[in-house]
């Protein structure tokens, strides 16, 4: 199953003050590192040690060990189990350009696969996949690589690269073997074509339902050198834009085969619309309020870690996703991990049956399993179910006509970010939000519900100036020496409806760089550098 939220990063961290040991292998021949430029070459062995690379180019490796990975971590900490070694350790990965070392990074422990790492001596890997990549660990591997220090030591030209690898494990030290396998590779770097905006015309956009055509002025030049910047894969996986200016098609431009009749798989945006459903059906009287407890909807007698705290756990909490459930898609060993949740058989009862850390209570922790039990009580609460009930209170009034549910093992819509549309109703969803909750002078969802949505209810540890309100986000644009207040869903790929607050806008970007790190930094360039100046100046 698909991970809804934010790809995680792939890294192992060590403790602060952890000394590192290393150790030699003398008796040991080290491996190979090749390297191809397509997933054919690499399937069919066939390897280059020159490469030209450019922001559309496809990177591929693969390492032959001579010895599997176990193997080598067993000389360094030769009292673990097999276990405790893939538990505790992994590949250490490091980059060299131009003979100095620009990025190390001990993997996390989990990838490859624990057989893998026992028995296997071959793997074949790519580094950027722009045709298929998913955002796997060697793919995170390079993206940080870029990230911390790659995109400044590879400028335009000749470069040299080297890759290492060796063995980690996590003791009371952190345990680093020698080298078990390492290669080179000769690069000719062209990463920042010149963009000619002449050459991408704009779409002229034409009336849809529940939206007119804009005549409003904005900056064309700037959005023609963002589709050059697009179609030269400098922004990666980007299909769609659509920008309204009161309420009114302005810009709207799609990109890798789309088409204003694609339907888009948004991801976590879609947890969103659970809030809007539950304002909803708050406005209807089905639920009394967001502060109701869930002891009102549930029989907690029969769920697992028995504790007060659960039944006591608030609407409100799971919309803010600040519930004292034992649930973080931020760490992959939490139990309510949505990985974790996936393969379960009746996803609201898995939920139900983790357990409580009151610490967690009223901390912000992204959570997704609590956005299924909110689709879980509107669809036993409303009338004739959550499906039935979207279709009649909020998308036929929004004139939404194509869209598709993805559905949780008992067959209900999948709240946790399961619904496709396309970009142009996306659109209409967020103006909705700008409107203040009305449609042709219709309150359809309460002003107190929006403005309740579309404030600062939590502050999200870790970042700069962002919060988080009822599924929906918050975070401020910079442009030239002004910031400008958004409200936004954001979902895995770089998917973003976002409702500006003190400007005429909404803006969506559709992406399908799922898992990728890179996926929600492009678009926030894009957003900052090329979409608000334009409209702004």
């Amino acid at each position: 199953m698909y991970c809804a939220c934010a790809a995680l990063l792939l890294e192992a961290r060590p403790q602060p003050g952890l000394d590192t040991l290393t150790f030699q292998f003398s008796d040991e021949g080290r491996g190979e590192i090749l390297f191809a430029g397509s997933r054919d070459s690499l399937d069919k062995d066939i390897f280059s040690n020159h490469y030209l690379l450019t922001p559309n180019s496809n990177l591929f490796f693969a390492f032959t060990l001579q010895k599997p990975l176990t193997y080598y971590q067993k000389i360094i900490a030769p009292k673990f189990t097999d276990t405790e070694l893939f538990g505790q350790g992994n590949f250490q990965f490091t980059l060299w350009i131009d003979g100095k070392v620009i990025y190390r990074s001990n993997l996390f422990p989990g990838a490859p696969m624990q057989k893998q790492q026992n028995l296997e001596t071959t793997f074949k890997r790519p580094l950027m996949d722009n045709i298929q990549g998913q955002g796997s660990w060697s793919e995170s591997f390079w993206n940080r690589f870029l990230y911390h220090g790659g995109e400044k030591a590879l400028t335009d030209g000749k470069h040299h690269l080297r890759m290492e690898i060796r063995p980690y494990v996590t003791a009371n030290n952190l345990l680093v073997g020698d080298i078990i396998a390492s290669g080179e590779l000769q690069l000719e770097v062209r990463l920042n074509p010149v963009i000619d905006p002449d050459k991408y015309k704009l779409r002229k956009p034409i009336v849809y339902p529940g939206l007119n055509s804009s005549k409003a002025k904005f900056d064309s030049d700037k959005i023609q050198q963002l589709k050059g910047m697009i179609a030269q894969g400098v922004f990666k996986k980007i299909n769609g834009i659509v920008v309204l200016k009161e309420g009114n098609l302005l810009i709207e431009e799609y990109f890798n085969g789309t088409d204003r009749d694609s339907l888009h798989d948004a991801r976590s945006v879609g947890k969103t619309f659970a809030s809007t459903l539950m304002g909803m059906a708050i406005d209807d009287g089905y639920i009394k309020d967001e502060y109701q407890t869930l002891e009102k909807f549930y029989d907690f007698s029969k769920y697992q870690h028995t504790d007060t705290g659960k039944s006591k756990t608030t609407i409100y909490e799971l919309l803010t996703m600040s519930s004292g459930f034992d649930g973080n898609e931020q760490d992959p060993t939490s139990p309510g991990n949505e990985e974790n949740m996936y393969p379960s058989a009746n996803w609201v009862e898995f939920t139900l049956n983790l357990p409580f850390r009151k610490a967690l209570k009223q901390q912000w922790h992204y959570f997704t399993a609590g956005v299924v039990v909110l689709g879980d009580i509107i669809n036993r609460h409303v009338k004739g179910g959550l499906e039935q009930y979207a279709q009649k209170r909020l998308f036929a009034p929004l004139e939404i006509t194509k869209y598709r549910w993805e559905y949780t093992p008992q067959g209900v819509p999948n709240t946790a970010g399961g619904i496709r549309m396309n970009a142009l109703d996306f659109a209409k969803y967020g103006q909705l939000y700008k409107n203040g909750g009305k449609l042709k002078g219709e309150q359809i969802l309460s002003q107190e519900w929006v403005s309740k949505s579309l404030s600062k209810q939590l502050i999200i540890p870790e970042r700069n100036q962002e919060n988080y309100s009822y599924l929906f986000w918050n975070k401020y644009y910079r442009v030239a020496h002004n910031t400008y207040d958004a409200y936004y869903c954001a979902g895995n790929g770089g998917n973003y409806i976002i409702v500006m607050k003190n400007i005429p806008y909404v803006i969506v970007i559709i992406a399908s760089a799922y898992g990728q790190p890179y996926a929600h930094k492009q678009a926030d360039r894009i957003v900052s550098e090329y979409l608000l100046p334009a409209l702004i100046n």
